[in-house]
């Protein structure tokens, strides 16, 4: 049996502050389970947009992971910006670059919640701001309940890498954003719908691994959640 996979996650940041004399970066500990109980080899990637191409040579598949913080509009054209908005440009710049890298490396990525988002970007889609404001009788994407519990359900699209994979056409899953893709770039398909229409899951068809979702199935509360870093880390294996 051969070697797993080395799957890099990107982290969070945070400066200095209460406890914390230094900036420090996070992330939780259910990102590398899940990567590992895929079958990968978890890494995290420190914001070194100098490094990209090192890492990117480095790891045989990226995991852009979700955080409390928004891509800025103005990197999808947006000559608004809404109220709710935060960004962290830092972590973005470097997020947008090693996506990027690891598109042009051929290597398998995944994004989930925040980092479907900055891959619809990356792949020239747009965003909706702010959901409350823009879609009508929206369900709750920002659920009440803890993130170890569904907060609605999404329908998985026939014909699309992300069906072929989970194996059926609705899942549970939860929720956690108050933004979502709107436009998708060229050649991104979308492959899941929450009830209220918003996309809760693309796919880059010019890619044999290039999904993102909007839910976080690292939490692994279905099936289809397993079934999803299994495949990933098989893709990432044959990369």
């Amino acid at each position: 049996m051969g070697s797993p996979p080395v799957i890099g996650i990107t982290v969070d940041s945070e400066p200095a502050g209460g406890s914390a004399t230094q900036p420090w970066y996070a992330l939780r500990q259910n990102y590398c389970a899940a990567v590992a109980r895929g079958g990968g080899l978890p890494v995290l990637l420190p914001h070194a947009e100098a490094e990209v191409q090192r890492y990117a040579g480095i790891i045989d598949g990226l995991v852009v992971s979700g955080g409390d913080f928004d891509v800025d509009p103005a990197l999808f054209g947006a000559a608004v910006r809404h109220a709710s908005v935060t960004t962290k440009d830092a972590r973005t710049g470097f997020e947008m670059a090693i996506t990027q890298a690891a598109l042009a490396a051929g290597k398998p990525i995944l994004g989930i919640c925040g980092g479907q988002q900055l891959l619809n970007v990356v792949l020239g889609g747009t965003l909706i701001q702010h959901i409350p404001d823009t879609v009508v009788s929206a369900v709750a994407h920002e659920q009440e309940g803890p993130r170890d519990r569904p907060g609605h359900s999404v329908r998985v699209l026939e014909g699309t890498l992300l069906h072929r994979i989970v194996g059926v056409n609705e899942i549970a899953v939860n929720s956690a954003h108050h933004q979502a893709a709107q436009e998708v770039g060229e050649g991104v398909i979308v492959n899941a719908l929450a009830p209220d229409g918003v996309i809760e899951g693309i796919e880059y068809v010019h890619c044999r691994f290039c999904l993102g979702v909007q839910w976080h199935p690292e939490y692994e509360l279905s099936e289809g959640d397993s079934k999803l870093f299994a495949a990933f880390a098989a893709a990432a294996a044959e990369a």
